[in-house]
């Protein structure tokens, strides 16, 4: 499917998520999920893929959600049959489909996993990095000595559908995020065959400096305005109150 063909009568934004998600998503395909633990995940249209059904896919993500919430929703529903994927400690879920053999997982090192995205929207097909070498990560990897350091072949990542989070967006797809919510979004969606953009708040073509404009909407096909997601805190401590 391509970008230019993706544009209905409304031009890039849907109504809702479940519109934006239909006639894109099917079995088996895999999917580049932006997001950093429930910083900058798109919340509805991960919640619109579990309510479509579609199932065997693989989610390259930086990690799985929390039980309950972000991808977590989907390991709930048995929708996911592998994991690309750098931290899943905070999942019970996943580790426990993971330890029974029900899921599939292929581990990268975090900054690798950004750099073969990045790749994968470059149309680089692969890049040697030093980082795993020696570790399980380069078995079964081609290795190669540079200046005489080792390094691990590692592929690009690229995904038929990519799902991403930003603060906003103009009716062109041109996306800014707001400061860490940044984090994968911009490489998942460039990754992505098909992009499809959850943002808090839309406007009209020339209303972003060009400036600010940190995606351009050419790597963008549909958009969906949720203004007020719910924004987890995936982890919260708290000074005890003194007397």
């Amino acid at each position: 499917m391509s970008r230019s063909g993706t544009m209905g009568t409304q031009g890039k934004r849907y109504a809702d998520a479940a519109e934006a998600l239909r006639g894109v998503v099917a079995d088996g395909q895999t999917l580049a999920v932006g997001g950093f633990g429930l910083c900058g995940i798109p919340e509805a249209l991960i919640a619109a893929l579990r309510d479509s059904g579609v199932k065997n896919l693989t989610v390259i993500s930086n990690n799985a959600g929390v039980d309950g919430f972000g991808l977590g929703l989907l390991l709930e529903t048995r929708q996911i049959r592998k994991m690309i994927s750098s931290y899943v400690g905070e999942n019970k879920e996943f580790e426990r489909q993971y330890l029974s053999g029900e899921l599939e997982l292929e581990f990268n090192p975090q900054g690798t996993l950004a750099e073969r995205l990045r790749a994968g929207g470059a149309g680089i097909p692969a890049f040697y990095t030093a980082t795993g070498y020696g570790t399980v990560v380069a078995e079964g990897k081609e290795t190669r000595a540079f200046d005489g350091k080792q390094y691990v072949m590692e592929t690009a990542l690229r995904a038929d559908v990519a799902l991403v989070k930003a603060w906003k967006a103009d009716a062109a797809g041109n996306l800014v995020f707001r400061k860490t919510a940044r984090n994968f979004n911009p490489a998942c969606a460039m990754a992505g065959q098909l992009c499809i953009a959850e943002v808090e708040e839309l406007v009209e073509v020339g209303q972003i400096d060009p400036d600010q404009v940190h995606l351009p909407g050419i790597y963008v096909d549909r958009i969906v305005v949720n203004a007020h997601p719910e924004k987890r805190i995936e982890q919260r401590t708290v000074r005890k109150e003194t007397p």
